[in-house]
């Protein structure tokens, strides 16, 4: 079977994700089923082998497991997008996924769960419970039915799906997502590709335990896997090593400035590294990388 890769104008999926994630990536509440501003997104598939694909549209790429045993997908992006989701994933195959993995709580990766909870079953690490039953308004359905505190294994479509927690990092419910067999990973938002992360330190992140989960993964992966970013483009081993010496090369300036003694408004006036420069993008500008790094270094 040739594997097909639909045709993806990935500048428009990037301006559109930045653009809904400002507004919404924290607060899933914030974004109504009606929202307008959704209402252009168009989700795009790839296929990365004959059960696994990889769905971009707005907000958090998702992972798809499709074959006999049903639909699997990991994390679902706003609410308003659930029906564009559902159609696509129809265009694979018919039915409504058995299983919905959720990377982390926040709402540009758990924005569906409402939708697809009703009809499937919801897995997280235990924080990312805790963080969304703390909204009133969050329906049952939207709520992890099965958490975990470390790692679990899904057997599914002749695969073994291995979803593992690391410590805090971009939250302190991260899971990211290794299917043994297809050697494909997920990395929920544990990977921006050629961007300054986001590290959620009131979500209980860690910007060390952040560059620490990345080592681990690549510790794990070899060149020929197949790597889906929390944001971004599909990228491969090669990439993400790009992105943890990012965070080496950064954590080790800051904290060098830091032993300088130097204001956090002397670091912001003479800003990043050089050769870094232009990883900033519209969420996570060069200041405010800057300023996650002062505070939690």
């Amino acid at each position: 079977m040739a594997f097909k890769q639909h045709q993806i104008n990935y500048k428009l999926v990037k301006r559109t994700a930045i653009t809904t994630v400002l507004s919404g990536l924290l607060f899933s509440s914030a974004v109504t089923a009606n929202d307008d501003r959704f209402k252009d997104v168009t989700i795009t598939s790839t296929q990365l082998t004959e059960n696994t694909y990889m769905f971009s549209g707005s907000g958090g790429n998702i992972g798809v497991s499709a074959g006999s045993d049903g639909i699997l997908i990991i994390d679902d992006q706003f609410a308003p997008l659930a029906d564009k989701i559902t159609a696509k994933l129809n265009t694979i195959q018919a039915g409504v996924p058995k299983y919905i993995v959720n990377t982390h709580y926040h709402g540009d990766h758990t924005g569906g769960n409402a939708h697809f909870g009703q009809h499937g079953t919801i897995l997280a690490h235990h924080n990312v419970l805790k963080r969304l039953s703390t909204n009133a308004d969050t329906p049952a359905s939207a709520l992890p039915v099965i958490t975990y505190s470390k790692n679990i294994s899904i057997h599914f479509n002749q695969d073994t799906l291995e979803l593992i927690h690391l410590g805090p990092g971009h939250t302190d419910g991260d899971s990211v997502v290794h299917w043994q067999q297809a050697n494909v990973i997920h990395m929920g938002d544990l990977f921006f590709k050629d961007r300054f992360p986001y590290v959620d330190l009131k979500g209980g992140g860690s910007v060390v335990g952040y560059r620490n989960n990345v080592s681990a993964i690549l510790d794990l992966i070899n060149d020929d896997t197949k790597v889906i970013p929390g944001h971004g483009d599909l990228a491969n081993k090669s990439e993400l090593l790009k992105f943890k010496h990012m965070l080496d090369d950064n954590i080790n300036w800051m904290r060098a400035e830091k032993e300088q003694n130097k204001s956090l408004e002397e670091i912001l006036k003479a800003g990043v590294p050089a050769k870094y420069k232009d990883w900033g993008w519209r969420f996570i500008t060069e200041e405010k990388w800057i300023n996650t790094l002062y505070q939690d270094l």
